[in-house]
């Protein structure tokens, strides 16, 4: 081409053997839009070629694959591919902003503060700003009144509980009694003697004296 494309610093070549098609990346949240694509004409053509040269033999033959190769070179001098590169730019581009702050290019629908004129990471976004700073607060305010919020009714916290229940084995989560069979949680020692419950490490039964380990 006898001018330069601006806008390609940022892009991925998606073209193949049917035509050419871009993706152009936001370099702040990395979004990507990619351009119409575009078929090329001289596809066709190379099928043609191809196709005579399956017919022919000899010299002839490779003659003729040889041209349908070089007919779709799509190196980065091929006049149909900055064609096709200016025509996606002049598509995609619309969808962007150059920040004069960093010189990145960034999606103006996520990336770009309209008010400030530039990107949100050299001049962030006042109402995404706040959003986050409220989140903050809002974590460290929870955080400050659960501490006097009494969150253990319940349970007996003077008292080992065991994670499941002595009785049917089910999975108990605090409480004083298993929700599923109703005993008993705390840990007790059983009297041999008069069989009154104890507390658990007790060494003499609190209702008849009698030594728990007997």
């Amino acid at each position: 081409m006898d001018r330069s494309i601006p806008f390609t610093d940022n892009f991925s070549d998606l073209s193949n053997d049917e035509g050419f098609q871009f993706e152009f990346r936001c370099e702040r949240c990395g979004n990507g839009y990619r351009s119409t694509f575009q078929p090329d004409s001289r596809a066709k053509r190379q099928r043609f070629a191809r196709g005579i040269g399956s017919v022919l033999s000899g010299t002839k033959a490779w003659d003729f694959a040889n041209a349908a190769e070089n007919l779709l070179n799509r190196s980065s001098n091929s006049k149909e591919k900055d064609r096709a590169l200016d025509a996606a730019v002049r598509q995609i581009s619309p969808e962007f902003k150059q920040c004069r702050g960093c010189g990145q290019w960034v999606c103006e629908d996520v990336c770009w503060n309209q008010e400030v004129g530039q990107c949100a990471n050299c001049s962030p976004i006042g109402s995404e700003q706040l959003a986050q700073q409220q989140a903050m607060a809002r974590e460290a305010q929870f955080r400050d009144k659960l501490q006097s919020v009494d969150l253990t009714s319940g349970y007996a916290l003077a008292t080992t509980t065991p994670s499941r229940c002595p009785s049917c084995d089910a999975q108990v989560d605090g409480g004083k009694f298993c929700p599923e069979c109703g005993t008993s949680l705390a840990a007790t020692t059983v009297c041999v003697s008069c069989s009154a419950q104890n507390p658990a490490g007790a060494r003499f039964c609190s209702e008849c004296g009698t030594p728990t380990s007997v």
